[in-house]
């Protein structure tokens, strides 16, 4: 682990914890679910505590090993049977409110940014926006839910607003690190997500709020109810 202060730590296992929660609870509080997060997690976690990730000079990159994963079983759940079920048993509620823990995200960053460890345009001071989703999931939240002012279209466009968000994020976000194709950043990388337990953020948590995304933009497509 870094030396760093300790209030990021805390603030970064907080938004661990609830990315758990809220996608289990946006599951139907599915046990597959919730153990393959915490299996994940689990291996994810000894790799970055034994510096698996660290290591920037390996071929391919081993920090690609982080999402790559990861998305690999986004792209088999809508490709299987079994994977678009569990699609559509889907809350759209929980998959809106799992992503305001982009809020707690973006000020770790930016906490990150403070202490070197990733360059300032992955900051809300540079070229992330991402911050203005996590803000915006709890008013979405309660005029689509709570309110019910407001009805599908509203919360489709939201989620492809905020898909493009995230994406815009990872994009720069990849480029900065230190790999063959890096292209931003050189003298001040994106080094944090190598270290345990940031390890998660690329491995986890990001998968998920994608897969939120898809996931609900699906359902609303194909006409599912706001609920």
């Amino acid at each position: 682990m870094l030396d760093l202060p300790i209030y990021i730590y805390i603030v970064f296992f907080v938004a661990v914890f609830f990315t758990v929660v809220f996608f289990y609870f946006a599951s139907g509080k599915s046990k597959v679910v919730l153990v393959v997060s915490l299996v994940w997690l689990a291996i994810t976690g000894v790799l970055g505590q034994i510096g698996f990730y660290e290591n920037t000079s390996a071929s391919p990159p081993r920090f690609l090993f982080l999402p790559v994963p990861a998305f690999l079983l986004i792209i088999i759940i809508f490709l299987t049977k079994q994977g678009r079920e569990l699609i559509d048993g889907l809350s759209l509620e929980w998959l809106t409110i799992l992503q305001s823990v982009r809020i707690l995200v973006e000020l770790v960053i930016f906490w990150w940014f403070i202490q070197q460890l990733v360059p300032k345009l992955m900051t809300f001071e540079g070229r992330n926006f991402d911050i203005l989703a996590g803000m915006s999931a709890p008013v979405i939240w309660y005029l689509c839910f709570n309110q019910k002012r407001f009805g599908k279209k509203l919360l489709l466009v939201w989620n492809f607003v905020c898909l493009g968000l995230v994406l815009n994020i990872v994009f720069y976000a990849v480029l900065s690190s230190e790999v063959p194709f890096q292209k931003f950043a050189f003298d001040q990388p994106n080094r944090a997500v190598l270290y345990f337990p940031f390890i998660w953020l690329p491995g986890y948590i990001v998968p998920v709020v994608i897969f939120s995304h898809l996931a609900s933009i699906r359902k609303l497509v194909r006409g599912g109810k706001l609920i």
